[in-house]
Parts: structure tokens; C-alpha cells; sequence
């Protein structure tokens, strides 16, 4: 499966690399030397837990966001599917992130979690992913620092680099990942890998500090942030290597068998939540982003027969919008799922859903118009207060990055700004 990583910091057009043994290279960063001088002038508590899933294709508004603001709205078609969970989660309307018009319409899926403005235009460079702020700080207490998942080989995860994470796909994989133990030669292959990145670091290190003698003060600053990450990539080597030598958790669950229908969309989304559930009971991970992808084909939905794509771009053809209904009933139905198989599972006192932040929605306010703006936003669980509807202005949105730096604050990473953000949270809401 695609395994979590942490990318070197990448370096700028002119490059300087630290060789290590074989192949193996880490970049530096971009230092003022390189310019041609003609150019100057586990713990005790029970840890709280953070999910995201983005339904690429959008919601249809009008069957989500409620009429009216407030506690005592009448359940949307949509929000009614979740009607047993209605005081553990929160609807949001009005949020955004600024400056998402794109290389093509679909581009803001890129940036969903990242905040970053023009995604795919000529000079557009993601940023960091919230998930991987979350990760970076809380990463080195369980197996993994993060689990990327998806159900078309993209995910939501972007490195500080702003280098997309692929996302695994496969259930089963991912099962055997977090609950099958290696062969004694798996983990004996495993360490030696291990013990040959400690001696790549042991010689960029070195190699580092023999260049710094030769630095200007500024390029120095510059290179003992790129040696505190080279450290920190030290630290986290070594957890991994301890967490091999491991046994992984056990679970009274069989592996999983991949869905083979490659429209089954609602298959392979009820599937997966169950492995993110497993993984979040079982403590393997505390992060984890889940990318749910549309299709250019007709999905395996009893009453759906037209391409789940071209529905999504209904204009407001009424047909279409009632097909597109059977599809996002259905994707709320398996949510709904989700949502009590964490209810129903207890730890210390509390259900793994109080424990655990679930953000739901989507990159698209409007599908149909490939509009950035409006998003559909629900959060549930992680002991917020919940039971309402928060309505923004539709127009003048808030930046969805202050919601962001609520979660990150919730994760316990020390910080006032994410992205865009404007504030550490959203009016109106108690986080």
C-alpha cells in the first residue's frame, strides 16, 4: 500500500544535493550561495482523532442546507438520512476558500485541505495539508503518522513540499498493513531499510556541516531549519523502527475482499469507513483523509442509469437532479453508517465518535457550475457543541481555514493560522 512518508525539502531550481550512499539524495534548500554572484543585489487519556472526507462531485444545495439557521431547522432530504445523529454534528453554509478558480473546474480539489489559491494556473504550488499539520505534531504516537485513502488513487494529503500523497484504494491492503504481522524476513528486511536511511542522514549531516562553514549568516539560518527537519525525519525513522518491531493489534475481522465492481462506488465507500474505523479503534492512526471521488460512468445504484458526471452537471434539469438525489442519498446513508459504528464504540466513558472530528463535504458548492464558493461543510463528533445549522453569507464567505485552525487547535497543535485563514475559528460556532 502506499505508506506514509515524509518528503525532503525541495529545493529550488538550482540545486545542491547532499549525496548519500547509492542513489539516495536529499535536496537543500534554496540558499543565497547557490545564486551566481553577477545575480545578488501512546498516551494515558483517550487522544482525540481527526477524519476529512471530500465528496469530489459536490452535494446538490438545495437537498442539504437547511431553510433556516439555527438549532430548530427542519431536516433537509439529505440531513434527514442522518436524523439519528442530528445533536453530533454541525452544518455549515458560507464557507470557503478564496481564489479557487483553477486550470479546470475540478481543480479545488486540490486544495481542499490546503487553502491554497489558483490550484493547477501557471506558478501554483500546493501547500501543506491540515491532515499533515496534524500528523507532523502528532504522528510518532501510533504506527502511522496518517492514513491516506481514496477510491481513485488521489487523496486530499498534500506534503509541506505541497507533493500530493497518493491515497490507497484497497481495503484489503490496508487491512493487512494495519493487522498482519510481516515474516521474520519481512521485518529483518524491513530494520535493514531502516538502518540504511540513519546512514544517509549520518552523511547529510555531515556533509552539511562541512557547508555551512562556507555560508553566509542568512544561508545559515536557511540550512539549521533544513537540519532541525533532517532531524525530525531522524526522530520519526527511529519511532518507525521501533513500531516494526511491534506485534500490530489484533481484531476479530477477517481481511477484507476488494469490491470488483469498479462502479460500485457506495460499496467501496461503506467499506473503507469500516477500515477507517478499525484503524481509529484500534489507535494505528490518528489522521486520516478519505477522498471519495465521482465517476464518468453510471454507479451501481439500483434507479440511477445515466453517468454520475454528466448528472452532476444537471442544469437544473430536473430529471437529472432526481437521479443525482438517489446518488447522495445514498452517499449520506453510508455516512449515517459511518457515524453510528463510531456512537456505538466506547473509550474511557466516551464514544469514539466524541473522540474523533469528522469533516464531511466537498471541494464544489455547485457542481453543475463548478463553483468553489458555498461549500457543503458538516462536522461531527470530537466533543464540539453541535445540534445547528450556521449559515454565512452565501456571497462574502468566511474562509473555511478558520474552521480549520479550530480542528488543528482541537488535535493540540499550537497554532492561530491555517492557510487563509483569517481567525481560529467560525462565527457562530463553539469550538
Amino acid at each position: 500500500m502506499n505508506l506514509p512518508y515524509l518528503a525532503s525539502r525541495n529545493a529550488l531550481s538550482r540545486r545542491h544535493f547532499l549525496q548519500g550512499t547509492g542513489s539516495a539524495v536529499l535536496s537543500l534548500p534554496f540558499l543565497e550561495a547557490m545564486i551566481p554572484a553577477f545575480s545578488r543585489a501512546q498516551s494515558s487519556h483517550s487522544p482525540n482523532r481527526f477524519v476529512a472526507m471530500c465528496a469530489t462531485l459536490g452535494f446538490h444545495a438545495p437537498h442539504l442546507f437547511p431553510n433556516t439557521p439555527g438549532t430548530n431547522y427542519e431536516l433537509s432530504p439529505y440531513l434527514a438520512k442522518l436524523k439519528d445523529h442530528r445533536d453530533s454534528f454541525t452544518v455549515f453554509s458560507g464557507l470557503s476558500h478564496p481564489e479557487q478558480q483553477g486550470n479546470n473546474g475540478h481543480a479545488s480539489e486540490m486544495t481542499w485541505l490546503t487553502s491554497a489559491r489558483r490550484p493547477g494556473l501557471a506558478g501554483f504550488k500546493n501547500t501543506i495539508s491540515l491532515d499533515q499539520v496534524i500528523a507532523a505534531e502528532l504522528g510518532v504516537e501510533t504506527r502511522y503518522p496518517y492514513l491516506a485513502l481514496s477510491t481513485s488513487g488521489r487523496s486530499m494529503s498534500w506534503t509541506a513540499n505541497g507533493v500530493a500523497i497518493p491515497g490507497e484504494t484497497s481495503p484489503a491492503k490496508l487491512f493487512k498493513a494495519l493487522f498482519i504481522d510481516g515474516t521474520e524476513a519481512e521485518v529483518e528486511d524491513e530494520m535493514k531499510q531502516f538502518k540504511r536511511g540513519r546512514s544517509i542522514l549520518d552523511t547529510v549531516l555531515g556533509d552539511a556541516k562541512r557547508l555551512e562553514k562556507k555560508l553566509g549568516e542568512r544561508d545559515r539560518e536557511k540550512l539549521d531549519e533544513y537540519l532541525t527537519s533532517v532531524r525530525d525525519l531522524e526522530i520519526r525513522l527511529q519511532e518507525s523502527e521501533n513500531w516494526a518491531q511491534r506485534p500490530k493489534p489484533k481484531v476479530e475481522a477477517e481481511v477484507p475482499k476488494d469490491i470488483q465492481d469498479k462502479q460500485d462506488a457506495i460499496g467501496k465507500q461503506r467499506l473503507m469507513n469500516d477500515m477507517i474505523v478499525l484503524a481509529l479503534q484500534t489507535d494505528s492512526t490518528r489522521t486520516i483523509t478519505f477522498q471519495l471521488g465521482g465517476m464518468n460512468a453510471v454507479p451501481t445504484i439500483p434507479g440511477v442509469s445515466t453517468d454520475w458526471h454528466n448528472l452532476s452537471h444537471h442544469g437544473k434539469d430536473q430529471e437529472k437532479i432526481d437521479e443525482l438525489k438517489i446518488i447522495e442519498e445514498a452517499e449520506f446513508s453510508v455516512f449515517d453508517e459511518f457515524l453510528g459504528k463510531l456512537k456505538r464504540i466506547e473509550e474511557s466513558g466516551k464514544s469514539l465518535l466524541d473522540r474523533t472530528s469528522v469533516l464531511y463535504g466537498s471541494n464544489l458548492g455547485n457542481a453543475s457550475s463548478h463553483s468553489w464558493r458555498n461549500l457543503p461543510i458538516i462536522l461531527a463528533g470530537g466533543g464540539y457543541d453541535h445540534g445547528s445549522y450556521i449559515a454565512h453569507d452565501e456571497k462574502n464567505n468566511t474562509p473555511l481555514a478558520n474552521l480549520f485552525v479550530s480542528l488543528a487547535q482541537r488535535m493540540g497543535v499550537e497554532t492561530d493560522r491555517f492557510g487563509s485563514s483569517t481567525s481560529t475559528g467560525v462565527a457562530g460556532f463553539n469550538g
